[in-house]
């Protein structure tokens, strides 16, 4: 027997190995596995030139379960004394920092090392045997032992056929490895694909009311996964069954890419479309890597871009970089040309299917919609192949690429700037009237109702020139696509005011909402009222929801505007009874507020020009007493208007209405609508 210690000179390897190297230490199944595929496709090539002597047989890796160990067994090519010590005793390097310095950029240099797959083991397991006959005509057995001290023993063993056994004696703080099912979850997580077959433990049937064990090999993984095999083999159903196998309780995909590169990297894979639902966080990480078939992660930021990362499926590269615990992607030259790589294969297909069978596309626009405004948004190369399958819709339900729409509204939606007008809603429903009013007038809505829908019109206007999108209850109908210079009376300031003071007085309190009272002549069969909302505003607010650094916005209260057709008979009414009622008590009040005014605007001339100190004292406070007596006036003059408003059942049914329309009418308010219609009916 040999005793000796591990050519570790300045540091001890083990806490570097748990605390550093793998981030999981769950990892050390998938290393270990591995590893002895790895051995065993090594004799494989032996067996293929001809040096092994006698046949290869069964080449399954068995993972087996003791009552306190894990045994990995392979019949792979073995290692004699002599490869024991250089690949598990001599680590080549001086200490855990060099070793660490040494790999830090260069991660690729140590995957597939055995001596590091094989350290992880010491993650979990306070003694470590390695049981191993090469196979190499005459070979030795050994056993290699250690406790995870530098200190080991090796000697020599019998051992009828070749391969490697590596027993792991589990610590304390690990027994839940010896779990059945804990080991079954992991290595269908990491070794579902191994191009070997992996059995753990034997294939159980009911039997009497219970499960049994028979003699089979219970082999976890499919050693011929659907991305190795020439997409010409593969039918349709072929796809969805492997991706009903990759996530069992998913809706069936909308459509799949597979991926097949030799050069200027290597890169196989499936990607699929799912259907997309509107969470877009909920949706990523669903894309697994392998490095040849071992799975690596499903974290694969960096390997493709941001919003591809919506798509569910596989790639598979032994040229993508990896740490030493192969949990992490480093990012480097071949990286970006594989991400930009599959950005052009997905609008390819994109636009292949688009192309070929549109009506198919259409119908699957909902699903696809988001993944690709998050393309649009997030990715300039995208942007540039997408713009010509991307699609708009409209309220009925039509669709249009971004070319058909401009030429089918650039006759009747052009402003008297030459601006194009995009005229959208986000709500059928609840913007339905608004919609209509701008139907009648021969004008295209289009629906923007997904989630990213504010962003990417935005975006639009950048790209497109002279256009500009505006919600169809941004503004009333005739000043959405302003034609030409406004013709027709407007109110005059004292009767806008009198509006103003007896609407506002009646709105109902609503927490970080504030409304403006503005009156338009829209024509006497044009709606009495109507509730809009400036399209900058808005925007900014709906931008503050999905985007970081606009929080300010989001904090601002929601601004409206209720518009009172001046020409409609009900305004008109409102205004004839307020004459009528309030002129005795509020026609004094303006004759002296116009008084004070006058005196106001003659003390202001006689101050025009001077400096503050050049201004008698006396003056400066008879202004003020002049400005403090008409706010009085004022205050006065809507008390007497917001009195008799209160007791105008059609103001307050207006206000009602319109709030109504809006969806905005709540609680107590929306139950005094509803007396209050009984009433008058």
């Amino acid at each position: 027997m040999q005793k000796g210690n591990i050519g570790v000179t300045t540091e001890n390897i083990f806490p570097v190995i748990k605390k550093l190297l793998y981030s999981d230490h769950e990892i050390f199944l998938r290393e270990l596995v591995s590893n002895a595929v790895d051995a065993t496709q090594k004799l494989k090539t032996v067996a293929s030139t001809g040096e092994l002597k006698g046949e290869a047989g069964d080449l399954t890796v068995h993972v087996t379960l003791g009552k306190d160990t894990i045994t990995v067994s392979d019949r792979g090519i073995g290692l004699t004394a002599e490869e024991i010590d250089k690949y598990i005793n001599q680590i080549a390097f001086s200490g855990a920092n060099d070793f660490l310095e040494k790999y830090k950029n260069d991660a690729n240099a140590i995957i597939g090392h055995f001596g590091l797959g094989f350290y992880s083991a010491f993650m979990v397991a306070k003694k470590v045997e390695i049981i191993t006959r090469s196979y190499k005509e005459g070979a030795q057995a050994v056993k290699w032992s250690c406790d995870g001290s530098p200190e080991f023993t090796l000697e020599e063993i019998s051992k009828d056929d070749r391969g490697t056994d590596i027993v792991l004696y589990i610590d304390d703080e690990s027994k839940e490895f010896l779990d059945e099912n804990r080991i079954s979850s992991l290595l269908k997580k990491y070794c579902s694909f191994l191009p070997i077959p992996v059995a753990f433990g034997k294939k159980k049937e009911w039997k009497d009311g219970k499960q049994v064990e028979t003699a089979d090999d219970n082999v976890i993984n499919e050693t011929n996964p659907l991305w190795t095999r020439k997409p010409g083999d593969l039918k349709d159903e072929d796809y969805k069954t492997f991706y009903r196998s990759l996530y069992p309780m998913s809706d069936e995909p909308l459509f799949w890419i597979h991926l097949n590169v030799d050069y200027p990297f290597h890169l196989t894979g499936v990607l699929y479309f799912p259907k997309v639902k509107s969470n877009i966080e909920l949706n990523k990480n669903k894309i697994q890597l392998y490095s040849n078939q071992v799975y690596v992660t499903d974290s694969v930021e960096g390997i493709v871009p941001d919003f591809l990362t919506l798509l569910h499926g596989v790639l598979d590269s032994p040229d993508i970089p990896l740490n030493v615990s192969r949990s992490y992607l480093q990012s480097d030259s071949n990286v970006k040309k594989i991400s930009t790589y599959i950005t052009k294969k997905v609008a390819d297909r994109l636009q292949s299917i688009f192309k070929n069978d549109r009506k198919q596309f259409e119908e699957k626009w909902d699903d696809l919609k988001i993944f690709i405004n998050y393309g649009l948004l997030t990715q300039e190369d995208f942007y540039d192949r997408a713009k010509d399958f991307s699609l708009f819709t409209d309220t009925d339900g039509k669709h249009y690429t971004f070319d058909e729409y401009k030429t089918l509204i650039k006759d009747n939606q052009t402003d008297k700037e030459g601006n194009l007008i995009y005229l959208y809603a986000n709500h059928k429903d609840e913007q339905y009237s608004y919609i209509e009013a701008a139907k009648n007038k021969g004008y295209n809505v289009l629906l923007m109702d997904g989630q990213l829908d504010i962003a990417v019109v935005s975006m639009l206007e950048q790209k497109f020139e002279k256009v500009r999108f505006t919600r169809v209850d941004g503004d009333v109908i005739d000043n959405l696509i302003v034609k030409e210079e406004k013709k027709g009376a407007a109110l005059d300031a004292d009767k806008q005011d009198v509006l103003s003071v007896m609407f506002k007085s009646q709105l109902p309190a609503m927490p970080k909402v504030e409304f403006s009272i503005l009156a338009e002549a829209l024509g006497e069969n044009a709606s009495p009222v109507l509730i809009t909302q400036s399209e900058y505003m808005r925007r900014m607010k709906e931008m503050a929801n999905i985007q970081a650094g606009m929080s300010f916005y989001g904090e601002m209260p929601d601004m409206f505007n209720l518009v009172l057709n001046s020409d409609h008979k009900l305004v008109k009414g409102v205004l004839s009874d307020e004459e009528k009622e309030c002129d005795t008590t509020v026609t004094p009040v303006l004759k002296e507020m116009s008084e004070i005014d006058a005196q106001r605007n003659k003390l202001r001339d006689k101050q025009k020009g001077k400096k503050d100190e050049e201004i008698p004292t006396a003056e400066k406070d008879q202004l003020d007493e002049l400005d403090k007596k008409w706010d009085e006036l004022r205050a006065k003059k809507n008390e007497v208007l917001s009195g008799y408003a209160a007791g105008n059942k059609i103001v307050r049914q207006l206000i009602d209405l319109a709030l109504l329309q809006n969806g905005m009418l709540k609680g107590e308010a929306l139950n005094n609508f509803v007396k209050r219609s009984i009433e008058l009916i």
